[in-house]
Formats: C-alpha cells, sequence, structure tokens
C-alpha cells in the first residue's frame, strides 16, 4: 500500500497497527522468562526481536511465537572502558538461536577467560540484563546468556 498523499495521522495508525508484537512485549516477555519472536505465516521464517516486518520475506503476516531460548554463541566482545553507569569488565554477545534469529545480549561469563574457543558453544538464556542509563529512554533489558 502506498503511503503517498495519504493523511499523516491515517499512515500513522496504519502503521502501528501492523505491530503484533512490541518492543514492550517483547521486554516484558524477557521478564516473564520467554523469549518471544514473529513467525511469518507466509514463509515460516522467525524474526526475533520483534520487527514489522519478516526479515526473510518482507511479509507482514506475523503471528508471536515464543523461542526456545537456546542457541549458538556466533561472535563477542569484552568490553573494558565501560560507558557511563557500568562496570567492566562485561561480554556483549550475538547469540544464534536454534530457531534462526540471532540476538544481541549479555554473556555471564568470566571475562577474563574468555577466547576464540568459546565462539560455537551451546548457550541458553539463563535470566535478564536489566539497564537504564540517560540515552536509552527509561529502564529496559536485554536477555543474559550462560554457556550450556
Amino acid at each position: 500500500m502506498s503511503m503517498v498523499g495519504r493523511d499523516p495521522v491515517e499512515m500513522e495508525k496504519d502503521i502501528k497497527s501492523r505491530y503484533v508484537l512490541t518492543s514492550k512485549d517483547y521486554e516484558d516477555g524477557l521478564r516473564q522468562g520467554k523469549l518471544l519472536g514473529l513467525k511469518c505465516k507466509d514463509c515460516g521464517a522467525v524474526t526475533c526481536p520483534p520487527m514489522i516486518v519478516c526479515q526473510r520475506c518482507g511479509s507482514i503476516n506475523l503471528e508471536p511465537t515464543e523461542l526456545s531460548g537456546k542457541g549458538e554463541l556466533m561472535t563477542y566482545t569484552v568490553i573494558k572502558i565501560p560507558p557511563e553507569g557500568y562496570e567492566a569488565p562485561y561480554i556483549v554477545c550475538l547469540a544464534k538461536t536454534d530457531e534462526g534469529p540471532w540476538i544481541v545480549g549479555r554473556l555471564d561469563y568470566d571475562a577474563q577467560k574468555m577466547s576464540e574457543e568459546m565462539l560455537g558453544k551451546n548457550v541458553k538464556i539463563k535470566g535478564i540484563f536489566p539497564y537504564s542509563d540517560k540515552y536509552s529512554g527509561g529502564e529496559h533489558v536485554c536477555p543474559m546468556f550462560e554457556i550450556s
């Protein structure tokens, strides 16, 4: 559907109606121990964290789904010089879930012991990491992974 020539208020309502799983829903799910994403009814791909369209085919025909929270450690970085309000060292990681999407989170592991041999290890979500600073617009959470 073209947005050209449409009333901006109507366009905003149309766009908001397409969000079947919001960022707030995603974070609330994490707080309840659930990893929520969206499954495409057209191609079957899973998108997580939630977005307005399927990341594989671009469809808006999506439905909420719960992911296993299990996956594989794809990459990481050890933060040694933290931003304001955080204590270093800590590990930010990117995990590929068993369902397909890659998710950013924190890794609960000794930062001094991290090495390239950790890549490919199985991980699972063990909880959440709450964060808030003057740039993030309030309190948020991200997944906390552990080696499984």
